[in-house]
């Protein structure tokens, strides 16, 4: 199996703001917006450099939606900042409305999404988002597993035309994919070959699999792990070519199991190649206060679940 090292937690909310900095410097039509969540969003460098290009919004994140589809009609690529809770599920007529069905070309950028948010509580961590922004004719729906992934993200979106949804996380987590990487939209980066199971997964569940991965290879399973961070479009090509060696899948995200990730590869494997699947994910619930290790583990969102998981779709082949 191959090995990859951890070159350092950090947390994904900071590989956005280091992309979005970097667009400042090279993008003159990129413009930011934020609904009072300018630290948490780590958009200071952006600001500090651009502050011409910057709007504080206030906490009125459905003004914030309205606004930044009108600066694209004058060209600019505006970024909006705030709690993927607050970006979705509180705005949603108006995404819908105004951005997606109008196909304004503008970044959705989420951060604190799913339970890792961690002591906030339920309130603001959404495990819908996922679903709802994918459901959205036009959407380009995208999840990051860590720093350098996300940063790359932040700097792709700005040559693709159209709305998408970034979604990234609050908590320090590994970061362990190139530094120099090239993101492209749409396609699945196969991160380790296997024979025995597929485990395709998406966000902070990437290094969870890595290392359900590398614990299962001394069981004698070997473990094929696909790190899909575009959720629309799907790379259907990658996930199909993989269970036809495999023969069985194990998704997992940090998200509820209706809607997401799981739930879109399960559509598109029951249309071209039916398989055995289990998915990781939550099971039609809500968060709860807790540090975010406490709560991966409750909600079975970790190594051992994956492990867990895999143990039985195997049984199903």
């Amino acid at each position: 199996m191959k090995k990859y090292i951890d070159q350092g937690k950090n947390d994904t909310r900071s590989g956005f703001g280091a992309g979005l900095a970097e667009l400042g410097r090279t993008n003159p039509n990129v413009v930011a917006l934020c609904a009072d969540l300018v630290g948490s969003l780590k958009m200071e460098k952006f600001i500090e450099e651009n502050p011409e290009r910057f709007f504080q919004i206030g906490i009125a994140e459905a003004n914030m939606m309205g606004i930044a589809a009108g600066l694209t009609i004058g060209g600019k690529i505006p970024f909006t900042g705030t709690f993927a809770n607050f970006s979705t599920g509180r705005v949603y007529d108006q995404i819908r409305q105004s951005i997606a069905y109008s196909d304004k070309n503008v970044k959705i950028c989420a951060s604190h999404a799913g339970v890792t948010l961690g002591e906030d509580g339920a309130t603001h961590q959404i495990l819908e988002d996922l679903g709802l922004m994918k459901m959205l004719p036009g959407m380009t729906v995208i999840n990051t597993c860590d720093y350098n992934q996300t940063k790359a993200a932040t700097i792709a979106i700005a040559e693709h035309h159209g709305p998408v949804y970034l979604r990234f996380g609050r908590p320090k987590v590994a970061n362990f994919t190139p530094v120099d990487q090239k993101f492209e939209i749409g396609k699945a980066v196969m991160l380790n070959e296997g024979t025995d199971v597929t485990i395709v997964a998406t966000g902070h569940l990437v290094w969870e699999a890595l290392i359900a991965a590398e614990n299962l290879e001394k069981q004698g399973i070997s473990a094929e792990v696909i790190n899909i961070h575009t959720i629309k479009p799907l790379d259907g090509e990658a996930v199909l070519k993989s269970v036809k060696k495999t023969g069985c899948i194990v998704t997992a995200e940090e998200h509820n199991y209706l809607g997401g990730l799981g739930e879109s590869i399960s559509g598109f494997l029951a249309t071209t190649q039916p398989t055995p699947q289990e998915f990781v994910a939550t099971k039609d619930t809500f968060g709860e206060s807790g540090t975010p290790e406490q709560l991966m583990d409750k909600y079975g969102l970790n190594n051992k679940a994956i492990e867990n998981a895999v143990v039985s779709v195997l049984k199903r082949k």
